[in-house]
């Protein structure tokens, strides 16, 4: 195999997965690698696992050493520094200073971002959103972040941590969460609030339905009972989609952009969530906004961690190269 140009290593720290993989400058992944995180084993274990990951792709892409390291993962984080302050998904992860980690372990500049900020602009760079000027990224999976390019560069915010939108309040004195207020769209819409609402509809109301019959719930599980006709999944899947559908006409009508991109694991639900919720969009956002902007799933799908990860890390290589770094 010919590779011209850097090839850069993606880690994406998830709080159910870890996913590693050498991207090259055309967005193509090699020797991608999965495993479970394991976060109840603690910050250090985790690590050292994310790192051997890592080496094994490095070593299964089979292109020889990498020109750098991303590092994409939830926050708060600061990524200017390059410490995960306190991710909310890793429990016990304070002030890790996770690109020194990864540089001292690999020998090459590393490179953090909030990990839907990353996977936003590995869309624009290499996915949905090549070609447009604007765009919002959400990653609909374990919880819900997201990401937005304006005017072609990427938002990150004040402290760098912009593009929360999971904490889009769609249900005022709504259910809890982590971040400490009530009625965030990450409660009701990411993959483990919808297995836990119905968890808990199916402990209150639900004896006859299908979901009554598993031994445990999961999201897919509701999606699946809802297509097949069940009332109770249908409620909660109605629901869902409805305040997912909410918070994106908000960001549509305040950012108007020519792009909504949905990823992340609930979206492998396709045509389910995205129907319902486009139409939604296009009916209640205002109507230039509504127009403009079109709604699409993720073009990366399940790579969309590495890519963005190791989007942002080429992205700061071409800086430095044309900085004369």
């Amino acid at each position: 195999m010919t590779v011209t140009g850097p090839a850069v290593l993606g880690l994406d720290i998830g709080g159910t997965k870890l996913a590693v993989g050498v991207v090259t400058e055309d967005g193509r992944t090699h020797g991608v690698l999965v495993e479970p995180t394991r976060r109840d084993e603690g910050p250090d274990a985790v690590i050292e696992r994310l790192f051997v990951l890592g080496e094994r792709s490095i070593e299964a892409s089979g292109l020889g050493s990498v020109s750098a390291v991303g590092v994409a993962c939830g926050g708060p984080l600061d990524a200017t520094a390059g410490v995960l302050s306190a991710p909310l998904h890793l429990p016990g992860w304070i002030d890790i200073p996770i690109t020194d980690l990864a540089a001292a372990r690999f020998g090459v500049p590393a490179f953090l971002e909030n990990d839907a900020t990353a996977a936003a602009f590995g869309e624009f760079q290499f996915g949905a959103g090549r070609g447009v000027s604007s765009m919002v990224y959400l990653t609909v999976s374990t919880g819900i972040g997201g990401g937005a390019i304006l005017n072609g560069q990427l938002h990150r915010g004040a402290a760098g941590n912009g593009g929360e939108f999971g904490h889009v309040l769609v249900r005022s004195g709504g259910r809890e969460c982590l971040c400490g207020r009530r009625g965030c769209l990450e409660v009701y819409a990411s993959g483990s609030s919808i297995a836990a609402r119905a968890r808990e509809a199916v402990a209150d109301r639900g004896a006859g339905s299908s979901l009554a019959k598993l031994p445990e719930i999961r999201a897919e599980h509701v999606v699946a009972a809802a297509a097949a006709g069940d009332a109770l999944a249908r409620e909660l899947w109605d629901e869902t989609t409805e305040l997912l559908a909410s918070a994106l006409t908000d960001l549509v009508n305040v950012l108007e952009p020519d792009l909504v991109v949905l990823g992340g694991g609930v979206t492998r639900s396709g045509s389910a969530l995205l129907d319902p919720v486009r139409e939604a969009v296009r009916r209640d956002a205002m109507a230039p906004a509504a127009a403009a902007a079109r709604v699409e799933l993720s073009a990366l799908g399940d790579e969309v961690g590495v890519v963005g990860a190791a989007a942002v890390a080429l992205d700061a290589l071409n800086k430095k190269i044309h900085e004369g770094v």
